[in-house]
């Protein structure tokens, strides 16, 4: 799109493509850091934790340039990481999650990342396979028949993380950042699920 060099148009075109440039390559920087530092696939999504039909998962171990390269097709996209590969989710509401999260760190439990979303959601990140075996574990646990604000993602969903935002409502941020020893080895959900049981039950009453 051509412009004037010095008008009052052209100088607001190329500082916009300024920032459209300098937004990829923070994200490149960012995907990179999900592939290569944590292990992590990574897949270019609208918003809504939506992956793009079009655009391909960078896998984990991607270096910078490979991640430049997908994501200069789709600039702008919001970074969406897979579940049900390296980890799965126990999603409660963010109060109850930050509250629970405190208590957990005082009993010493061991922990994985602990997302908070941009819809007022805390995700904790746990072993793969927390989903399908969500209802036993409540089950056994005496939750099964409580109405708990909790839910798992597995196979087949995605979480929004940072630094990718959504319009009107803010960023994804970390509550509790992944580290070498737990993006690679989450907690198993049972550690974790009757504290946060618990407290969802006592939110809801």
């Amino acid at each position: 799109m051509g412009f004037t060099i010095g008008g009052s148009r052209g100088t607001r075109e190329f500082r916009s493509g300024t920032r459209r440039r300098g937004r990829t390559s923070s994200e490149c920087t960012a995907v990179a850091e999900y592939t290569g530092l944590w292990g992590w696939d990574v897949v270019p999504g609208a918003t809504g934790a939506h992956p793009l039909a079009f655009a391909p998962t960078v896998a984990a171990g991607a270096t910078l340039d490979e991640v430049t390269r997908t994501w200069e097709r789709c600039p702008g996209a919001a970074i969406l990481l897979p579940v049900g590969r390296s980890f799965d989710v126990i999603e409660v509401a963010e109060e109850a999650g930050r509250r629970a999260l405190v208590r957990l760190e005082r009993m010493g439990l061991p922990l994985g990342p602990v997302l908070v979303t941009a819809e007022g959601r805390t995700q904790f990140f746990v072993a793969p396979g927390a989903a399908a075996e969500l209802p036993q574990l409540l089950y056994r646990m005496g939750w099964d028949d409580a109405d708990l604000d909790l839910r798992a993602l597995g196979q087949g969903c995605y979480v929004t993380a940072p630094s990718s935002d959504r319009p009107g409502l803010g960023q994804a941020g970390w509550l509790r950042p992944p580290t070498l020893d737990s993006a690679g080895r989450p907690p198993q959900a049972r550690l974790l699920l009757g504290t946060l049981a618990y407290i969802c039950h006592r939110f809801r009453r």
